[in-house]
């Protein structure tokens, strides 16, 4: 019923830190897809679908946040799930990446892989939906553009190329998560997006990312210097260590 495609990126934070970041995002021609299907934490993303079992999505990042790899997180998973020959589940964490279509998912399914990223779809037009979807995300892997557009961009491909066969269904949705290991003072507002119900999943996305990323340019501009001056009461003064100024004191 749907495509989604998983990826992990290292890049370097304006403190010259390493980071990581992870992103999924899926569409399909049913409403709500962004409360069933993608999951994602600065550990790792996963994605759920076909027959939906969501729990595979709750607890796969659960084990990731936990410590254990994609592969041993999954697989346990689909290993304790009757229904496993009907599900589609793939993801990534800091290292690998992990990728499962049931033998009895519905034409056609499949999935594909690349180094740091997964792609898998069902009910689809054919292969070419989620060549396309892995095609796009790598021309501009590491791109300038922010992951949650470029996610954006890989759903599009995909849904150009035929996307979900069901077109007698016109209610789609879509959605994308971005998590990173970056700690950030403020949070940024298009990397959790969701479009519940609508007969242009991919182009109502977008406008939602456009919408969202000039709501933090705005928020920026109008309180960033308020923002800065409250990171820096918040550390202390090296000339002034902390309760010493106030005479601050308490017992334990």
């Amino acid at each position: 019923m749907t495509f989604s495609i998983c990826v992990r990126e290292e890049y370097t934070d304006d403190e010259s830190e390493r980071q990581t970041r992870f992103g999924v995002a899926v569409t399909t021609r049913l409403p709500g897809v962004g409360t069933l299907c993608p999951f994602a934490s600065e550990n790792g993303a996963v994605a759920t679908q076909s027959l939906v079992n969501v729990e595979l999505g709750r607890k796969g990042i659960e084990y990731l946040d936990d410590g254990l790899a994609v592969e041993d997180a999954l697989q346990s998973l689909l290993n304790a799930d009757d229904g496993a020959p009907q599900r589609q589940l793939h993801g990534v964490d800091a290292d690998g990446t992990f990728v499962f279509s049931g033998e009895e998912c519905n034409d056609w399914y499949g999935h594909t892989s690349g180094e740091n990223y997964t792609v898998a779809g069902n009910l689809l037009t054919g292969e070419a939906v989620i060549e396309s979807v892995a095609s796009a995300y790598e021309s501009d892997a590491f791109g300038d553009a922010p992951l949650a557009e470029r996610l954006v961009d890989a759903l599009e491909a995909g849904h150009a190329e035929g996307g979900d066969k069901r077109e007698h269904l016109p209610v789609q949705s879509a959605a994308l998560k971005v998590k990173t290991t970056e700690e950030r003072e403020v949070g940024t507002y298009y990397d959790d997006l969701r479009v519940d119900a609508t007969e242009t999943p991919i182009a109502d996305l977008r406008e939602t990312f456009e919408e969202a990323r000039h709501g933090q340019e705005i928020l920026m501009e109008e309180y960033g210097d308020e923002l800065e001056d409250d990171e820096n009461e918040d550390e202390p003064d090296a000339d002034d260590p902390v309760g010493e100024s106030t005479g601050a004191a308490s017992d334990q």
